[in-house]
């Protein structure tokens, strides 16, 4: 009968399948992950240009494991930088911006273009109606009639230019919208 007692020190811990294949990391590889992290942290803390400078240095010198990562990141970077960087000279040129965000479907854009604007011009009726646009298209119904009720309020003129604008075609079978345009016909 064979001894199965082992002494304590020739106790073996048994390699796994994943340990055997794992590639050994080389410093590059290891440098590159490095400067990849700094940059997400640089880019999480909403230093876009220096998160920018340094996912370009990675898209030219850094691992392949990472340099698709590193493109769209960089993408990020660059369109927050743009964003920052836009002076605009009247809100209604900031205005007719928005609305090239809102024609192109940058919606997100477009809606900070436009509470921008609210936040600086309070009674701006062309901001809230801009929005009560975007929310019609983008599916947000109560939205788009509270910011469609204060244009109207406002400015008059917008019960008018509503009646006809096809981008509040999905609005049409909702009653308070008809109500909103149209309260004239509204039955006592």
């Amino acid at each position: 009968m064979q001894d199965v007692r082992q002494g304590a020190n020739s106790r073996r811990t048994p390699r796994t399948i994943a340990a055997k294949s794992r590639p050994a990391v080389s410093a590059s590889q290891q440098q590159s992950l490095q400067q990849y992290q700094h940059a997400l942290q640089l880019m999480q803390e909403g230093k876009y240009e220096k998160a920018r400078t340094a996912f370009e240095k990675l898209t030219q010198e850094g691992s392949p494991e990472i340099l698709e990562r590193a493109k769209i990141y960089l993408t990020v970077c660059e369109r927050h930088a743009r964003k920052s960087s836009l002076q605009f000279a009247t809100v209604e040129e900031q205005y007719d911006y928005a609305v090239s965000l809102l024609n192109t479907g940058d919606y997100e854009d477009a809606r900070d273009h436009f509470e921008n604007i609210l936040d600086k011009r309070a009674s701006a009726d062309y901001a809230h109606y801009g929005l009560a646009v975007l929310n019609s298209i983008t599916g947000q119904a109560e939205e788009c009639l509270q910011h469609l009720s204060e244009a109207i309020a406002l400015n008059r003129q917008n019960r008018i230019q509503a009646r006809s604008d096809s981008d509040f075609n999905d609005m049409a079978d909702d009653p308070r919208f008809t109500e909103l345009l149209y309260p004239e016909v509204v039955e006592e």
